[in-house]
């Protein structure tokens, strides 16, 4: 099972591995979406493409409120926030349970799941994707289109133009390191190859199944003359870091990094600003550094599965998570919020919370799609043969 840093199976992950199929339960009926002021149905909650198909919010609740639970997977409490934006969310729809799954699942197991659960009551209804799996779910024809409230605001390069994903939150690739075990911190890729950080580099995962190892791998490509179509440089400073000791294939976890097995991580900075956090005062002095040789930054994207067993619960989520109030949450937990640019202008955001962000100069460019698949297929070549 991966670490719930690990288990981001974003925008690179290659092996679907497959849930233990559960006992099948029979699907969810669809039930009636809300009434419009004459009375009639607008749609049913599977069809419905906004909120207005509903007939405005309240119906929404209704209905969600009706089918009285929520299925959501791989969505870990220490990862952005998410443990507090579940407890926010159910504390203002109480009648909505969340049935939570598999935390430390990839972006790989959610799409295993919505294809091997498809018809079951046990079904994810809402998916938290990498965007490679996000554009291929979409691809295969997995995801509900639905455009929350908050549509317009999200940029029209962080959202699918026909509403079957779209961008949530993101990060930078980041060093943390143990100060309280590391006399100095590494501040650059290009440091993490001197002696004296033997036995002590790690990443949180596979980057074939994790995104976040693979984002890692990617800003290294950057900081070693690669480019978005080029991560081979990436995989040969693993390999390089490897062979010399430094590097250490062992999955960074919170439980690695407090027993200082792992003392120095690339991950999100998200995550290691929230282990300067968590370890605080436990004997761990978590730093965080944005590489300076290789700025690497990546969303992750939400999607509702087309056969979801709770359609109205999936698309109250939805609109919960792009509210102001969700966004922030995202924000507190030190990810970047999709709408945080429209929250600074219009005075919405938690100008606190933006003051905890690990600070990154410069403004960070994102890979195509087909950079992206590029960069899956040489990682599943040459990944493991890099690392023996």
């Amino acid at each position: 099972m991966l670490s719930s840093s690990a288990r981001r199976g974003a925008a690179v992950l290659l092996s679907a591995a497959v849930l233990t199929t559960l006992s099948a339960c029979g699907a969810a009926p669809d039930q009636p979406a809300g009434k419009a002021a004459d009375g009639k149905a607008k749609t049913q909650p599977g069809s419905a493409t906004s909120v207005a198909d509903f007939g405005g919010m309240e119906a929404l609740v209704a209905a969600a409120e009706k089918e009285g639970t929520l299925n959501v997977i791989a969505l870990p409490a220490d990862w952005a926030n998410y443990g507090e934006i579940q407890k926010a969310f159910q504390a203002k729809y109480p009648k909505v349970k969340i049935s939570a799954e598999n935390p430390d699942a990839s972006s790989a197991d959610e799409i295993a799941a919505v294809k091997s659960r498809k018809g079951q009551t046990r079904a994810p209804d809402v998916l938290d994707l990498g965007i490679a799996f996000a554009r291929s779910g979409a691809g295969e024809n997995l995801f509900a289109p639905y455009k929350v409230t908050a549509w317009d605001k999200i940029p029209g390069s962080q959202k699918d133009a026909d509403a079957r994903w779209y961008n949530d939150y993101g990060g930078y690739v980041s060093i943390g390191c143990d100060a309280a075990r590391i006399p100095n911190c590494p501040q650059s890729f290009a440091d993490l190859t001197k002696p004296e950080y033997k036995g002590k580099v790690a990443l949180n995962g596979n980057p074939t199944k994790s995104g976040s190892a693979f984002g890692g791998v990617y800003a290294a490509a950057l900081a070693n003359k690669g480019s978005f179509g080029d991560i081979q440089p990436g995989i040969d400073f693993f390999g390089a870091l490897k062979k010399s000791g430094n590097f250490i294939p062992v999955e960074s976890t919170p439980a690695t990094v407090e027993k200082g097995e792992t003392p120095i991580s690339i991950d999100w900075d998200y995550l290691n600003a929230g282990y300067a956090e968590q370890f605080k005062g436990k004997g761990v002095d978590w730093k965080v550094a944005i590489p300076t040789d290789g700025v690497y930054a990546q969303y992750y994207s939400q999607a509702i599965n087309k056969d979801a067993p709770h359609p109205a619960a999936s698309r109250l989520w939805m609109e919960f998570l792009y509210s102001t109030e969700g966004q922030n949450l995202w924000l507190r937990g030190h990810a970047r919020p999709v709408l945080l640019p429209v929250m600074t202008q219009d005075g919405t955001v938690d100008k606190d919370a933006v003051t905890k962000l690990p600070q990154v100069q410069g403004t960070p460019n994102f890979p195509a799609s087909a950079e992206l698949d590029k960069a899956k297929a040489t990682l599943a070549e040459k990944w493991d043969k890099a690392l023996s």
